[in-house]
């Protein structure tokens, strides 16, 4: 055949690890485009001879190779790349409308949420999904009608997000009631109040001040919103399921092979035969003029066409035939819509090679490629959804310093701040919601990892502090903080932490070793335990134990003396520390720790993707060579770029974890060990210990440490340099390293 322009371009839709001249080598070999398509994944190098044979492969080669596997190759991997004719345009930052919406809600989604908090703490609400009620007759100055009248007012970015991330068919909704009575919110009539179901059904009276939340009702509010939000995720999954084109949109070629002959079918002669024209009988006739009135000379003038003609021709019935044509027409022009819409996106979010080796790479590495060209051709609007959130790519770099961003935006089922995927109740925040989509997606998983609902997540976190014991007494020792303080008498109990094993390489001397450390407000403050009343927090009781900064920096001493043992290194290690933004403190070790801890800064957030990006730019600061940058995406590892373990201290969940541990799972190059600092007795201590340990049997990559109250600083040091060093160490050796070293002045 002669190749034509449209026929490269298909050949190449379908055979992405060919460029425009191997495609016409093909093509012009082979008398139809599905023969040069098979021609190519038998043989790809059929025409080793032609002169584009010595071409280097695009980037996505290495994911269309790992599915070429199979007995039959995918024809649904990703278009390569086609430069485009405006090399300007290209230049611009891509956007579409989940980008544009995520940016308007960005600009004060951490501000309200702030807000929140404020009005929370300022009416004693210590659970952070109870938003304060207080209904008057009269206009209210309160707190909480001035955080009320902010939402209201913020409707429009509201609608916007959930018109951008809604799938067909859904509505959008809100939860501000006082700017009408009637709403589509499913949650409404469905869920009980935590404050109860009338004025009294607080602690006090609206007419005396704002209610108090009731631990029964607060207990059976989470309870049915726990069961609606499984039914409306099943619902809505079933829904967009059921919409998803019946046939592969990337094989349209045969779906318009199948539309011609059902449309010459329909147009051929009807298998009814005509029927002989009768002459009415004369009662017939009289019957008709009785009706219609006196008729005229049917022999001399044709029958007038009736009034209602177009109407009775729009009524018509049609044929089977007729109506298997019409909806094969309505499918074909919707799904090459589709397929145009998905090939744009592509192309706007990955517009070079460079781009696509990185997203390519960093699908494999977080084990989706498979699962990502699967959604592409059987569930095409979900893939599209998705594409357009950016689920198939790296998390931009920009983002980790960025107040707001798409992965810290919070999800609200009830107040309809919505998610990303069809099942999106029930998570936090965007990045928890993404975190959970990737686990359940990646090749190996077994089952469905799902998220604990609260309650469920509350009970394990009672059970695992019911499981604490005495640490081994023979990590006794009387310099640790707690007793030379004397806060309290002996160790608190501990959960022993599971038999270490060794999943990625042992340390070698070629590795970096790094410390990021929570300089949270939170570090210096004095430990604070909640008291519950059932799963509704009633207030804090104070924890007799050091503060968290005290412990940390105690961890941090034996630590790096331990690790100057090992490897020698007596210059010592790089220290970083974050809250609202990270801070390079310097390199510390045994005798300037002291004077380094002075430049240490406590207060704010908890951030630690900006710890994060400032560690990961230190390692690359030493091993650019190696490496590579991306614009966007950020520094990327080569083969020879060395191993970076981090040690990263915590005493609580970062607001941004969540987007740390999806980071982490697209990276081969760097393990985590985090030691989790607790206070004793603490139910949220023991719920981040669990989803912890959830991440580290994922992503082997990641290690954890906790301890709560008094710590035994020996037995969690050891506990560390296992993890931290990927081999198990004898207590005899660790007896060894943990002796100061001999530094020389």
């Amino acid at each position: 055949m002669v190749p034509s322009k449209d026929d490269i371009a298909k050949f190449m839709t379908f055979a992405p690890g060919a460029d425009e001249g191997k495609a016409f080598m093909f093509l012009e070999g082979a008398g139809t485009l599905d023969e040069a398509v098979g021609h190519f994944y038998e043989d790809p190098d059929r025409y080793s001879h032609s002169p584009d044979s010595g071409k280097s492969k695009p980037v996505d080669q290495k994911s269309v190779d790992h599915t070429t596997t199979e007995a039959k190759p995918p024809v649904y991997a990703p278009p390569p790349y086609n430069p485009p004719t405006n090399t300007l345009a290209r230049r611009r930052p891509h956007t579409n409308a989940v980008v544009e919406a995520g940016n308007v809600r960005a600009r004060d989604e951490q501000q309200m949420q702030n807000k929140l908090q404020s009005v929370q703490m300022s009416y004693k609400i210590y659970n952070s999904d109870i938003e304060p009620e207080h209904d008057s007759d009269y206009y209210c100055s309160c707190p909480i009608h001035q955080y009320q009248r902010l939402k209201i007012n913020r409707l429009g970015v509201q609608e916007m997000w959930s018109k951008a991330v809604m799938y067909p068919g859904e509505k959008f909704y809100h939860d501000c009631y006082q700017i009408g009575f009637f709403s589509s919110n499913p949650y409404r009539f469905r869920v009980v109040s935590p404050f109860g179901t009338n004025t009294f059904g607080g602690n006090m009276s609206s007419y005396y001040g704002p209610p108090r939340p009731s631990p029964t009702y607060y207990s059976r509010s989470v309870q049915q919103t726990i069961q609606l939000n499984a039914t409306l995720n099943k619902e809505a999954q079933a829904a967009i399921d059921a919409k998803e084109p019946s046939f592969n949109i990337w094989e349209m070629d045969q779906l318009d092979a199948s539309m011609s002959n059902l449309s010459m079918a329909s147009s051929g002669p009807s298998d009814e035969k005509k029927r002989p024209v009768e002459k009415p009988s004369a009662s017939s006739n009289e019957k008709r003029q009785s009706i219609a009135g006196p008729s005229s000379n049917s022999a001399v003038q044709g029958r007038k066409p009736s009034k209602f003609a177009g109407l009775k021709k729009t009524l018509a019935m049609k044929t089977p035939e007729e109506k298997a044509v019409a909806k094969a027409q309505k499918q074909s022009g919707s799904s090459r819509d589709l397929r145009n819409a998905i090939l744009q996106e592509e192309d706007g979010r990955w517009p070079d090679p460079e781009w696509r080796q990185i997203v390519a790479a960093y699908q494999e590495k977080v084990g989706m490629t498979r699962k990502i060209a699967d959604l592409r051709v059987r569930h095409p609007t979900q893939y599209l959804h998705l594409l357009r959130a950016g689920y198939f790519e790296p998390i931009p770099v920009a983002w980790a310093n960025l107040a707001s961003n798409p992965l810290k935006f919070s999800i609200e089922a009830a107040a309809g701040w919505r998610g990303i995927t069809p099942a999106w109740r029930g998570y936090e925040d965007t990045a928890e919601e993404r975190l959970y989509w990737v686990l359940n997606h990646r090749e190996g998983s077994v089952g469905t990892r799902l998220k604990p609902d609260f309650i469920s997540a509350m009970n394990l976190a009672r059970a695992r502090m019911a499981s604490a014991v005495e640490p081994p007494p023979v990590y006794f020792s009387p310099n640790d903080t707690c007793h030379v303080q004397h806060t309290s008498e002996g160790y608190s109990k501990q959960v022993m932490p599971p038999p270490f094993i060794a999943y990625d390489a042992p340390e070698t001397a070629t590795d970096d070793t790094m410390i990021l450390l929570d300089v949270s407000g939170s570090m210096d403050f004095d430990p604070l335990r909640p008291d519950y009343n059932g799963y509704l927090i009633t207030g804090y009781s104070r924890s007799t134990q050091p503060k968290n900064k005290d412990v940390a920096k105690a961890i941090i001493r034996r630590f790096t003396d331990a690790m100057a043992n090992h490897d020698h290194n007596f210059k010592g290690y790089q220290l970083t520390t974050f809250a609202n933004q990270a801070d390079y403190i310097g390199v510390i070790n045994h005798q300037n720790l002291e004077s380094m801890w002075r430049n240490v800064r406590l207060g704010g957030g908890t951030r630690v993707m900006t710890g994060w990006q400032k560690v990961k730019e230190l390692h690359f600061q030493k091993h650019s060579e190696s490496a590579t940058h991306h614009p966007v995406y950020g520094w990327q590892a080569g083969p020879e770029t060395p191993i970076l373990r981090v040690l990263l201290l915590l005493d609580g969940e970062a607001t941004d974890m969540d987007e740390f541990e999806l980071d982490l799972l697209g990276l081969s190059w760097v393990h985590v060990t985090i030691f989790l600092i607790g206070v004793d007795g603490c139910p949220h201590h023991h719920r981040h210990a669990n989803e912890l340990q959830r991440i580290s049997e994922v992503n082997h990559h990641v290690s954890f440490v906790d301890a709560q109250g008094n710590t035994p600083e020996r037995f969690v040091t050891h506990e560390l340099l296992k993890r931290h060093l990927g081999y198990e160490i004898s207590i005899s050796e660790f007896e060894e390293l943990e002796t100061p070293p001999p530094y020389v002045a």
